[in-house]
């Protein structure tokens, strides 16, 4: 009886050991997009009282082109979580900075070669079916948004770069301070200058690059002395290995992001479209927030994982990814309960309308389950991440979301009376279909032949003898 009892109270310290490395990661990573995504909404808050045909454009180009486009650069960038978090694992630091040079580079190429959809913003807007005047606000807001997206370049790999040795508290920080910093600033360019629409967007890009600038002082002022040594040639070499792995996660992380968009577009095409596109908007604007909270375990589970393939530790890997489970479960379960508890009544915080109201009542249970769904899949995306398998999951994501729960939400959406509950029933049924395979493939995983894959994986991108980190800083530029 005694050594059951010692064995249960060494498990207690080992799970609360295990469960403050996870929360030192995903608690700085949940407030940073948490201020950040507060940035967007303040924005489109100022753009909605200067006129409907100006927040109908924002909302468009945050829906569809922003979307688009960091769908693409988080995928892309998810390679530096991976690489990163392997080399500190493996005490490989000084890696960490040729990493995420290499990820500037291949972001800031995809981007520019990706640019005419922002230039082109209006041709795109009408080009999916948007009346004139609102295409040619939304063209406009979309020129504005390119300082934006090219700040998110810096942000989001830095961010990850940081992640990895365990100091995103800092970022969590400057994105509290973006956030104060944001609101005066849209204040003193919309209202007091009576810049409209063009300072609101002035405002989001010099506060964002505030952000950025304040994550390359941390970064290059000497507070990453073990990972960061510099500009250097070596940041060009092996690109293509590292662009193979980006493009993987890009379709990874795409494919699931753009999923919800089109589900959008589904429900904009039906009947009583007005009433419909509220109410779906409201249950994704709540799904949203509750996911911001599960990309912080994503954040942890692919930290984690990354960290202990590094290290070679096998058996750590399978009992984080318990403990980081078990947790966002946890919370998964709460906002499972509040929906179901309050459904009609989180309807009023967005709305006056009762007809979207109900519709969102009617509604509260499949955002109920698709809250838990949330608590699990994410998790399972990080250990994918972590791992280096985004190519697997890459193919899981097309074949669940645009096979199965697409067509699914489409016939129930059109074919039977369900209508919006049939199109959210299909996203349903494509996310659990995913959640359980990836999670098959999780229970799988032989994970000491994934620590094999990642020392070769590090092997094969490390400086070797003649490239060593005092002669990478003799060539830093």
């Amino acid at each position: 009886m005694d050594d059951e009892q010692q064995k249960e109270g060494d498990l207690h310290l080992m799970i609360w050991a295990e469960s403050k490395k996870i929360w030192r990661i995903a608690l700085p990573a949940v407030i940073s997009r948490t201020f950040s995504f507060g940035t967007l909404v303040v924005t489109q808050s100022f753009i909605g009282h200067i006129s409907a045909t100006d927040l109908a454009g924002y909302a468009l180009v945050q829906t569809l082109t922003v979307r688009f486009m960091i769908g693409i650069l988080l995928g892309m960038s998810s390679a530096t979580e991976t690489l990163c978090g392997q080399a500190f694992g493996a005490g490989q630091k000084h890696m960490m900075g040729v990493y995420l040079q290499r990820s500037w580079i291949i972001d800031l190429l995809t981007l520019t070669l990706l640019l005419p959809v922002f230039i082109f913003g209006t041709q795109v807007l009408k080009l999916v079916g948007q009346e004139e005047s609102v295409a040619n606000s939304g063209g406009y807001i979309s020129l504005w948004s390119i300082p934006y997206i090219y700040g998110y370049v810096f942000n989001t790999t830095i961010q990850m770069f940081l992640q990895a040795q365990l100091k995103n508290m800092i970022v969590a920080w400057l994105s509290v301070f973006q956030f104060a910093v944001h609101i005066p600033l849209s204040l003193l360019l919309v209202h007091k200058l009576n810049m409209g629409v063009t300072g609101a967007m002035i405002a989001l890009s010099l506060s964002s690059w505030f952000l950025v600038i304040s994550e390359f002082i941390y970064v290059f002022g000497g507070w990453c002395p073990d990972s960061w040594k510099g500009f250097t040639i070596a940041a060009f070499k092996d690109l293509f290995p590292v662009l193979k792995l980006s493009i993987s996660s890009g379709v990874m992380l795409c494919l699931e992001a753009w999923y919800y968009a089109i589900l959008a577009l589904f429900v904009g095409y039906m009947a009583d479209a007005k009433i419909a596109i509220s109410a779906f908007s409201i249950c994704l604007y709540i799904n949203g927030w509750e996911f911001i909270i599960s990309l912080g375990f994503l954040a942890a589970a692919c930290v984690r994982v990354a960290n202990e393939l590094g290290a070679g530790n096998a058996k750590a890997i399978k009992f984080s990814i318990k403990v980081v489970l078990g947790t966002s479960i946890a919370i998964g379960v709460l906002f499972f309960v509040l929906c179901l508890v309050f459904g009609k009544q989180l309807a009023y915080m967005f709305t006056d309308d009762e007809r979207v109201a109900d519709l969102v009542s009617d509604l509260s249970l499949l955002l109920a389950f698709s809250n838990l769904l949330n608590s699990i899949y994410p998790v399972l995306s990080g250990v994918a991440i972590g791992a280096g398998m985004q190519g697997v999951v890459a193919i899981v994501n097309l074949v669940c979301y645009y096979v199965i729960g697409l067509p699914v939400g489409g016939l129930l959406g059109y074919l039977t009376t369900l209508k919006v509950k049939g199109i959210w029933t299909g996203m349903i049924f494509g996310v659990l279909t995913q959640t359980i395979i990836v999670g098959y493939i999780t229970w799988r995983t032989d994970w000491d032949d994934q620590v094999k894959k990642a020392s070769e994986r590090l092997e094969r991108f490390y400086l070797h003898s003649e490239e060593s980190p005092e002669q990478i800083s003799d060539e830093s530029l």
